[in-house]
């Protein structure tokens, strides 16, 4: 899942890359073809664009709204293509010269998330909210720190405001569940089993929700990812979207191997700006440290 508001103003399309597919044990347990795409890899004009922009800031005259632009400009690119630690850098330089731009608050909020810095990151939302009420992504993204950072409640009103802004949209009733689940399973559950009749069934992200309905098995959710996709592009979006769902249901099954072997997959897509990609690693350090945290008592 992506969000709208991320798309940067330089445009940038995706290299079209051949498709392979390996044989090896089923996300079920038993044998199965895993759908693989290449790794996704810069485009040449986004690569041009990184350029243009860092000659751009070169320009001794720029006023500082020019030079906050640049620096956004180039932060978006950066994230683009997984170097994170540049964006961040350009996004807190850009802040300094303008402090009231709320999507620069939104990544740098979804940064702190991915380092687990969730303090920092609830404060970077309610900065996002502050400038613009009306920032729903902001929702979303709060509500997701807040579900990494152990508070599931709040992680629900704001999981639940996100997705009463368009209930026909299958992501928000998956975030809204996976919060859900954590402070009424049953609840959540039947809830769940309610939001899935707004779907519509054409669409291909309803089939990631009827997976924790237990309506389809899960390989034939990945053969469904193939179907009505024009590009290579298009399908490995999909498959960061559904090994990663693939790798929720895993774990919640108490199978963390699996989950983690999933994760990665969805991490090999290199879709960098997904949802899916960015909580990837965050999942996998989450079952280390619950690895760890078992093995504790046997050390002692």
């Amino acid at each position: 899942m992506t969000q709208k508001r991320w798309i940067p103003l330089v445009a940038a399309l995706s290299l079209v890359l051949g498709g392979c597919a390996t044989t090896g044990n089923g996300v079920d347990g038993g044998s199965a073809v895993l759908p693989l795409v290449t790794p996704q890899q810069p485009d040449q004009q986004l690569e041009i664009a990184l350029a243009k922009l860092t000659e751009l800031l070169q320009v001794p005259d720029l006023t500082d709204d020019q030079r906050a632009r640049f620096l956004y400009e180039r932060a978006i690119s950066y994230d683009r293509v997984g170097l994170r630690t540049l964006a961040r850098i350009d996004f807190t330089r850009a802040l300094q010269l303008r402090p009231d731009i709320p999507d620069i608050y939104n990544f740098m909020g979804i940064y702190y998330t991915q380092s687990q810095e969730f303090d920092q990151a609830y404060e970077a939302f309610d900065a996002v909210l502050e400038l613009d009420p009306a920032y729903s992504y902001a929702y979303l993204n709060r509500g997701i720190a807040l579900y990494y950072g152990g508070r599931p409640a709040l992680a629900v009103s704001d999981l639940e405001t996100f997705y009463l802004d368009d209930q026909n949209d299958p992501y928000r009733v998956i975030w809204l569940y996976l919060a859900e689940l954590k402070t009424d399973p049953e609840g959540a559950q039947a809830r769940l089993s309610y939001n899935r009749t707004q779907l519509e069934d054409s669409d291909w992200a309803t089939g990631l929700v009827d997976l924790f309905l237990n309506r389809i098995e899960p390989n034939a959710l990945l053969a469904s990812s193939r179907q009505g996709v024009e590009s290579q592009r298009a399908f490995a979006e999909r498959l960061c979207e559904a090994y990663f769902y693939l790798g929720k249901k895993a774990r919640q099954e108490g199978r963390p191997q699996e989950a983690v072997n999933l994760y990665k997959l969805a991490l090999a897509t290199n879709i960098y700006e997904f949802v899916e990609h960015r909580y990837a690693l965050v999942e996998m350090r989450e079952i280390a440290e619950e690895a760890m945290q078992s093995a504790e008592p046997a050390a002692e």
